[in-house]
């Protein structure tokens, strides 16, 4: 497998004493403490941790969907935390490729359409995107889904649609939120082989889970506990 081992591998993310915290009123709520974190091109990793631990908060973090409160974040070379709503909308559209627990699919469109979908924003010509959307949906095992509308699919293929959207554009890294969080444990299996795949291919991946099963499949786990970094390691869970 590529990028996971090489210790030489190209840095995409740089976490320097991260801390998010939120007021009620005039009273701070801190939820993440001076988390410091570094993700290599070619990795997988997971984050974990229990309810309340900060795992959404780092993962919007990192996708570029909230800003820290205080502290570094440098996206492949490029200091992100202070950027502006404009700012993080264009580096989040062209970095990143998100992957959720509900798959956030249109409904009134096809499975090639939604695909489709982020290419437009990236001024990408029609011909192309048709073309690059079929080759992503053909990849995750749906070419012959293309036309299907959402709820003519299972949960298992409307995850499969949502994976080659986010693939569609060719991000540098894959964020994936609770992915099989409504899936039955065939579709999980199937969902969680394209991540590996996806990871033997060289993509960055950083997966949020509650599951140990599904974290399995990561090469490195992250444990948050009451907004820090508890664990950071290689191998099998314990």
């Amino acid at each position: 497998m590529m990028g996971a081992d090489n210790m030489e591998a190209k840095e995409v993310i740089r976490l320097e004493h991260i801390g998010k915290s939120y007021y009620i009123g005039k009273q701070e709520v801190p939820v993440l403490t001076d988390i410091n974190l570094v993700i290599a091109k070619g990795d997988f990793v997971s984050i974990m941790g229990p309810s309340g631990a900060g795992k959404s908060t780092l993962m919007n973090i990192l996708g570029c969907l909230d800003r820290p409160t205080r502290g570094s974040y440098i996206l492949n070379g490029k200091e992100v935390a202070n950027q502006t709503d404009d700012e993080l909308a264009y580096t989040r559209n062209r970095e990143i490729g998100f992957v959720f627990q509900s798959f956030n699919l249109l409904p009134k469109l096809s499975a090639l359409d939604n695909v489709i979908l982020p290419m437009i924003y990236g001024n990408v010509f029609r011909n192309e995107r048709v073309e690059r959307a079929t080759k992503m949906l053909e990849m995750v095992g749906l070419g012959n889904r293309i036309n299907h509308m959402p709820a003519e699919m299972s949960g298992g293929q409307r995850q499969r649609v949502a994976i080659a959207r986010a693939l569609v554009n060719d991000p540098s890294i894959i964020m994936a939120d609770e992915p099989t969080g409504n899936l039955d444990s065939k579709s999980t299996r199937e969902v969680m082989e394209i991540f590996s795949h996806l990871y033997s291919m060289g993509k960055t991946i950083i997966l949020v889970t509650h599951e140990d099963d599904v974290a399995s499949y990561a090469s490195r786990h992250v444990i948050l506990s009451d907004g820090h970094i508890s664990q950071d390691f290689r191998g099998a869970l314990s």
